[in-house]
């Protein structure tokens, strides 16, 4: 990826929400372009024209923490788009690190974490990486995941399975739409992050070529974190699921990332997570993988 034109299309696409009702601003009819124009953002921000012009054409090199947070308020970012122009900031005058990062799917997991992971027993709890491959999982996670491991392909990369095994995706996810548009907008956060992993940049490559679907959303240039929320899906084995997911960092494995599920005690969606656990520990691992097409153990629930 070109880190000029990452920093002129975020910043550009961010520039084209914008109208002058939104921002305040006297003015806005016989507009040739939607949005704010340069002059308008750069009067925001404090700056001069041409400074913003110049910031527009990707030069970020050596600009201050002052205009950065200035023209992140001027263009009204939230909090993963602001974070994301400083990772922009920081890559503009940055150099590729020697320090290798893990290989895509390196199954390097410490027995004490795969410990831990066994150890939730009620909910659902994998680790995934920045490059959404499957790092690890305890037993109910893969049961959850079982259609993403049903396939042969490794490591499981929910990307792929997402956006270049359409059909079945959509029958698992059932807000396909708004999984997709998080797992883009998370995907450009953490490319922002590491503009030089050649892992990432070669999986974003090949899903930009391969999916139409996610060619449009990394166009669009959204960043958003996947920390929390709630995900709807429809499972072979016990039907539909709605389920709250935590993520959480592990500062011992930079770029792995922890997520467990739960439902809402006493809940049909709980009923069935228990289900789904009573199911998983009736098969062994090779029997989960290839269980995707599995009846409906819950009937018609």
């Amino acid at each position: 990826m070109d880190h000029r034109s990452e920093v002129q299309e975020f910043l550009r696409t961010r520039r084209a929400r914008l109208t002058p009702q939104k921002v305040n601003l006297i003015g806005g009819r016989n507009r040739r372009v939607p949005g704010l124009r340069r002059e308008e953002v750069a009067l925001l921000a404090g700056v001069s024209v041409d400074y913003y012009a110049q910031l527009e054409r990707g030069d970020l090199a050596g600009v201050s923490d002052e205009v950065l947070d200035a023209l992140a308020r001027a263009l009204q970012l939230d909090e993963a788009e602001w974070s994301h122009l400083y990772d922009l900031a920081r890559a503009a005058h940055s150099r590729p690190s020697r320090r290798r990062r893990p290989p895509a799917g390196a199954n390097h997991v410490r027995p004490s974490l795969q410990r831990f992971l066994d150890a939730i027993s009620d909910a659902p709890a994998w680790i995934r990486d920045e490059r959404m491959d499957f790092i690890a999982t305890n037993r109910l996670g893969r049961a959850l995941n079982s259609p993403l491991f049903a396939s042969p392909q490794r490591p499981v990369n929910n990307a792929r399975f997402v956006f270049l095994n359409e059909e079945a995706s959509r029958q698992y996810y059932l807000e396909w739409e708004k999984g997709a548009d998080d797992i883009v907008a998370a995907m450009r956060r953490y490319a922002g992050q590491h503009p030089h992993d050649k892992q990432l940049t070669d999986l974003i490559g090949e899903l930009v070529t391969r999916s139409d679907a996610f060619r449009t959303r990394w166009a669009a240039h959204n960043v958003r974190f996947h920390r929390t929320g709630i995900k709807r899906i429809h499972h072979p084995a016990v039907g539909e699921l709605e389920l709250a997911y935590e993520g959480l960092d592990l500062p011992a494995d930079p770029g792995w990332h922890l997520y467990t599920f739960t439902a809402v005690p006493g809940s049909p969606s709980d009923e069935r997570l228990r289900l789904l656990a009573s199911w998983a520990a009736t098969l062994d691992r090779k029997e989960i993988d290839s269980s995707a097409d599995a009846p409906d153990v819950a009937g018609t629930a």
